[in-house]
């Protein structure tokens, strides 16, 4: 039977990696609150920076619904894969508690399908990755709280759309000594997520997790073992940001 599998392994150590950060940075909370930094950082409409981030990756999967077990397939697996982001910075303040931001950077990501057959009575692990580069081109509205001390929380909502620089959709089947998995380059997606912003006292440092949720089908149908059974497949990522704004 065909089924799916979804690990959180990688994601757990990046919010773990989080409430770290998030720690260290706490514990002086209380002498922060007598000193506040960059108090005129609000007033000013435009800022600037850059974010590094890493990421896992996998698919969100459909399965054809009438596929009858051909070339002896028992499942497909999914293994999330890990990857990371540069990003620039570019924000605009409507005022202290809405901000639109555009961060335009590289994204590699990777993913992986295990696809396990029976051979002869035996069983035989097909593993095809897919190595993205992606150019991205996001635009977040961010709703932050007011300051507390040096600290503010806030929410992330927007989308991007994005163009894989190493995309193999032009590539001839026939002159590859095994099917490859063929994705569009093109892609589009919905991105959730929430942060903290640590106002110290020459920049702003912030911390935030996201959600990227492809919203286009990006599988190349080319009826081979490795997609005749897929119906659908679109991107998903995990996102862990460090971003420093001046």
């Amino acid at each position: 039977m065909f089924h799916y599998h979804f690990t959180g392994r990688k994601k757990h150590c990046f919010l773990f990696l989080l409430v770290f950060v998030l720690s260290f940075f706490t514990k002086d909370l209380s002498a922060q609150q007598v000193r506040k930094n960059l108090a005129s950082f609000d007033a000013k409409k435009y800022h600037f920076g850059f974010a590094i981030s890493g990421n896992t990756s996998d698919f969100n999967m459909v399965l054809t619904p009438d596929f009858s077990f051909a070339d002896s397939l028992q499942g497909i697996i999914n293994q999330p894969q890990a990857g990371f982001n540069l990003a620039l910075v570019s924000s605009f303040d409507v005022n202290k508690n809405l901000h639109f931001r555009f961060l335009p950077g590289l994204s590699f990501q990777d993913r992986a399908l295990e696809y396990r057959f029976l051979k002869d009575g035996e069983k035989d692990f097909k593993v095809k990755r897919t190595e993205s580069v992606y150019l991205d081109f996001p635009l977040m509205m961010k709703l932050r709280t007011n300051r507390v001390g040096n600290f503010a929380a806030y929410a992330l909502i927007g989308g991007k759309v994005s163009k894989d620089m190493q995309s193999q959709e032009e590539t001839n089947q026939q002159l590859q000594s095994d099917f490859i998995l063929r994705l569009e380059s093109g892609n589009s997606s919905i991105d959730i997520g929430a942060g903290m912003d640590f106002f110290l006292p020459f920049f702003k440092f912030s911390v935030e997790g996201k959600f990227e949720l492809g919203n286009r089908n990006i599988l190349i149908q080319d009826d081979s073992r490795y997609s005749a059974p897929l119906q659908s497949l679109r991107t998903r990522s995990f996102i862990l940001s460090l971003l420093f704004e001046g």
